[in-house]
């Protein structure tokens, strides 16, 4: 199943610019025994970590990330670019190959009670994920991993994560 996943993901050739091979998972979204295969398989590896928060960082990380939570028994936690949640929030900037983005989190959020999965459904050069990281362990909780439905291994974002921590994905390119 887990290869029917990986060819349903569809490749979109210089989107949003040239060069970019797109990771298209609308399609696996749209089916509905896919996007339950894919949240199962996800789930798995943390059934047994006492997760309390899962992180979606915006915004396809909101999908699978909101339904894994509700999988593991957490609460869901949005970490969204800069400006976008209307509360009191921590930020945390990160570099990018064209400058610097900034990701924010509500400041009640997370305590130094949680146990966090941060969850997105790519890790490219890892930046946003370590970045969601430092957000995490800046309102104390504690992580637990990372989980990705998709890893694109060329570009060695995992080396960007804390080591030590776990690293889960589903599928690799």
């Amino acid at each position: 199943m887990l290869d029917l996943l990986k060819a349903t993901v569809r490749t979109i050739p210089d989107f949003p610019k040239p060069g970019i091979q797109f990771k298209d998972i609308t399609p696996v979204l749209a089916d509905p025994k896919l996007l339950k295969l894919a949240v199962i398989a996800l789930a798995e590896p943390w059934k047994d970590a006492r997760i309390t928060k899962v992180i979606g960082i915006e915004s396809r990380g909101f999908i699978l990330g909101a339904m894994l939570a509700e999988r593991l028994g957490a609460g869901f936690v949005p970490v969204r670019k800069e400006g976008k949640l209307p509360f009191s929030t921590l930020k945390e900037s990160y570099g990018l190959e064209y400058g610097i983005d900034t990701i924010e989190m509500h400041t009640d959020a997370l305590d130094e009670s949680d146990i966090v999965l941060i969850h997105d459904d790519v890790i490219a050069t890892g930046g946003t994920a370590a970045a969601a990281q430092r957000l995490a362990e800046s309102a104390g909780a504690q992580i637990a991993g990372y989980s990705f439905l998709i890893n694109l291994t060329f570009l060695d974002g995992q080396s960007k994560l804390k080591p030590g921590l776990t690293c889960h994905s589903l599928i690799q390119y």
